[in-house]
């Protein structure tokens, strides 16, 4: 496996995983009803950089975003968003993209990284964070409304990183 960033070629893959996720309405806010042109927007476009997990016969078997979680005064904190697909799940992907974000933040100049709505029935995203070093400085009672679940609590995490 490869990561690298982001192609235009890549994205019809790319939107082939993130799509499933989005309307599966578990673990991201944006709408289960999300155009593509909005989720081009939100993975794409707004972020700083996007990057690919690539397999040896190049399908994209995961992808993440970086940008600033906050502007100016708090922009040396990033925020990424990660999404693997169905069949590559389990296999250390999101482990390697997640490792891979945090040595991209460092070149970019973050000093620290934040993810802001972790749904806490995505237990095996908070084990993970957890083994990579994130903590969890928050806990938002109800802060995400679970297709499946209904109202959640979502954490907040964050990492400060070697610069």
């Amino acid at each position: 496996m490869d990561i690298r960033e982001y192609r235009e070629s890549d994205w019809n893959q790319v939107w082939t995983i993130i799509e499933k996720v989005f309307r599966a309405g578990e673990t991201y806010a944006f709408s289960p009803e999300i155009s593509e042109l909005e989720a081009r927007n939100v993975w794409i476009e707004m972020p700083k950089k996007t990057y690919v997990a690539i397999a040896d016969d190049d399908e994209i078997l995961g992808t993440y975003y970086i940008k600033p979680n906050q502007p100016d005064l708090g922009s040396h904190v990033c925020n990424c968003g990660y999404i693997v697909s169905e069949s590559a799940r389990g296999k250390g992907v999101a482990s390697r993209l997640c490792k891979h974000s945090q040595q991209v933040a460092v070149e970019l100049g973050f000093r620290a990284m934040q993810y802001n709505l972790v749904v806490s029935t995505n237990e095996g995203a908070i084990r993970l964070w957890i083994k990579l070093g994130f903590e969890v400085v928050g806990i938002l009672p109800n802060a995400y409304k679970s297709k499946s679940a209904g109202y959640v609590d979502a954490l907040v995490m964050y990492k400060e990183l070697k610069t």
